[in-house]
């Protein structure tokens, strides 16, 4: 067995169970889901509350996958969303390095998660165990493509919401002015 991995996956995966139920729960100091949902609405990631629901099941759902080595690939996809779709919202205007809230600690777990993937998860693992070999340059592509994929729909329906929201209360607006008339 290689200690590397399995120490790997504890330390990535644990950081975001961690995160996870900051925002699920306000454990270790978090917002909690009401916080976690204003943040998301502040964001434009619409509605707050579904948005910072599914981040929040992702970061903590997909950590402890993570450390279990369960399902590596998809598990990774599902972080990688959720560490692409915090570097385009939050910290890719504060340039890179995370002492001025940049993007450097997500890049940090996008680039252990590939890593993971690419090498799998070890013989100390729910796939090692159940003869899932899901690993290698391949699956490694895929996990970083479908988390960026799922960051882009997220980030999309998002402003999709509130472009209809902003619509709604136009009409909103402009029904009264017209029942005058």
């Amino acid at each position: 067995m290689k200690a590397g991995r399995l120490i790997t996956r504890v330390a990535i995966g644990g950081l975001f169970i961690g995160h996870g139920t900051q925002k699920l729960f306000g454990w270790f100091d978090g917002p909690g889901l009401e916080g976690a949902s204003k943040m998301m609405e502040s964001l434009g990631l619409r509605p707050g509350r579904r948005n910072a629901t599914a981040a929040s099941v992702a970061e903590a759902g997909g950590g402890a996958m993570i450390v279990a080595g369960a399902l590596t690939p998809l598990a990774a996809a599902a972080l990688i969303g959720t560490m692409v779709t915090a570097i385009r919202t939050v910290h890719l205007k504060n340039g890179f390095w995370a002492a001025k809230g940049g993007y450097e600690f997500n890049l940090a777990l996008i680039a252990a998660l590939l890593a993971l993937v690419d090498g799998g998860p070890g013989e100390l693992s729910v796939d090692g165990a159940l003869g899932i070999h899901d690993t290698g340059g391949g699956w490694a592509l895929f996990a970083l493509a479908a988390g960026a994929a799922g960051s882009t729909a997220v980030i999309g329906l998002g402003r999709r919401a509130e472009a209809e929201a902003e619509a709604k209360t136009e009409a909103e607006v402009a029904a009264p002015a017209q029942a005058e008339v």
